[in-house]
């Protein structure tokens, strides 16, 4: 017997139908259709002004659909991780890097439950991970820009979520920080986790990832990158 399209199509992790997003002087994604599907890696290209940021915090639910659906695979609840662009932080907090980093795990132990030995041993983990073991105690104020996207990378994998969004992850590092963190990308992706990644770097696109959204208002393609 043999196998339905229904049965091999991709599941998806979040669905798109007609959605428009922006405000009432401003559309910034009109009438925008289509999937990320479950595991998949998907960078969001396209010219300033496209939507790529407003398209990621409309996912999040942080700015609602004008018109259209958003359909999140698990419900709101199991939502997605997401870090903003480095500028969207306030680096003069008065704050460890380690307590920084800690706070990406807030979702789960919330602010009653307290920070117990395996909470510490993903914290600990997580900054192994991203090269950052020996600056835990380092105010965060005097970390570099590369050293800071590093502590945003850790700081989003003690969400453990099963879909990650990145705003321009990469802008204003140098290209050892890029490579270092675009691993880790891969490795969460390899592990089934979803990834969508905002990028400018064209080159990186083509070098790495097997989807591309392309936005200019609306979707003007969705598919797999050109690698020449």
């Amino acid at each position: 017997m043999g196998t339905s399209s229904a049965a091999s199509a991709p599941v998806p992790a979040i669905e798109l139908a007609e959605v428009c997003l922006g405000w009432r002087d401003k559309m910034a994604v009109r009438d925008l259709s289509g999937q990320f599907a479950k595991g998949s890696l998907t960078a969001v290209v396209g010219p300033n002004g496209a939507g790529k940021s407003t398209l990621l915090r409309g996912i999040m639910g942080w700015v609602s659909p004008l018109a259209g659906r958003i359909r999140l695979a698990g419900g709101a609840d199991q939502g997605p991780a997401f870090m903003p662009q480095q500028g969207d932080f306030d680096r003069s907090f008065p704050i460890s890097t380690r307590d920084f980093v800690a706070m990406g795990a807030w979702r789960r132990v919330g602010p009653w439950r307290g920070f117990g030995a395996s909470e510490r041993e993903r914290l600990e983990v997580a900054l192994q991970a991203v090269g950052l073991a020996d600056f835990g105690r380092r105010p965060l104020a005097t970390l570099s820009g590369g050293q800071l996207q590093r502590a945003l990378f850790a700081r989003l994998m003690l969400h453990d979520a099963d879909v990650y969004m990145l705003d321009e992850p990469f802008s204003a590092v140098d290209r050892a920080t890029t490579e270092d963190l675009m691993r880790l990308l891969l490795e969460w992706n390899d592990r089934g986790k979803t990834v969508i990644v905002v990028l400018h770097d064209l080159d990186l696109v083509r070098q790495y990832f097997p989807q591309a959204l392309l936005l200019a208002g609306q979707g003007v393609g969705w598919g797999k990158p050109p690698r020449c």
